[in-house]
């Protein structure tokens, strides 16, 4: 499909693939809003730099998971795919900023408490709490993102859906300081953990920030119309 131009109708089997997709990006955005507003209350309360760099995070998914949610709804309405096109490269490029400052915060001030031992996090069950539901439910959104992305051939819907992915390991790694910091007052282990979840961050960030999800869907785009 060349950019600027109406879509044609989609098949009835992918036009349900498509409206399965949306409903799994309503699904993420209203889990991702929830999990977000209660990890960085939780967090800013506990003084917990892991807490506060999930909770920051989800907010970024919110933004990925609604503009793709926006892209399916596009095709399905037979719109134009070139003004959709253009504002997902945008969001994901300021996304992937948000990331990679978000991972230097996160360095600094979990650098800071290991080092100078101040405001150390206090416990947090709340925390514990939303990490380990995101731990359950976010490997299972991811999974039905990826069958949906194979189904319909979007390489948007397959880049948010490991980036939901990778919300799993992100809760994991906050759960795992959270409950050492619980259970042991292992104080140092929040920070550790908040260190731990740089490499995926920046990741993230910069995947978002390079637009290679973009490259690879615009290379998928060419090999269709190729076909």
């Amino acid at each position: 499909m060349k950019p600027g131009h109406a879509a044609a109708p989609a098949p009835v089997g992918r036009s349900a693939q498509l409206r399965a997709g949306v409903r799994l990006e309503a699904i993420s955005v209203v889990w991702n809003i929830a999990e977000g507003m209660i990890a960085v209350a939780a967090g800013t309360l506990a003084r917990s730099t892991a807490l506060l760099a999930f909770g920051i995070d989800s907010f970024v998914e919110t933004a990925s998971g609604t503009v793709v949610g926006w892209r399916l709804l596009d095709e399905i309405r037979n719109r134009s795919e070139d003004r959709s096109e253009r504002i997902e490269k945008l969001t994901s490029r300021i996304a992937g900023m948000l990331l990679l400052a978000l991972a230097v915060y996160v360095a600094v001030d979990s650098s800071v408490r290991l080092i100078g031992r101040s405001a150390k996090p206090r416990e947090s069950m709340i925390g514990i709490v939303v990490t380990a539901a995101a731990l359950v439910v976010m490997p299972i959104l991811g999974r039905a993102k990826l069958r949906c992305a194979r189904a319909i051939g979007s390489a948007a819907l397959r880049a948010d859906a490991y980036e939901t992915i990778a919300c799993a390991w992100l809760s994991g790694a906050a759960m795992a300081g959270l409950t050492a910091n619980a259970l042991f007052r292992w104080w140092w282990a929040d920070p550790l953990a908040a260190l731990a979840l740089i490499p995926l961050i920046v990741r993230e960030g910069w995947e978002g920030l390079s637009g290679r999800e973009h490259q690879a869907a615009d290379s998928e785009s060419d090999h269709h119309d190729a076909d």
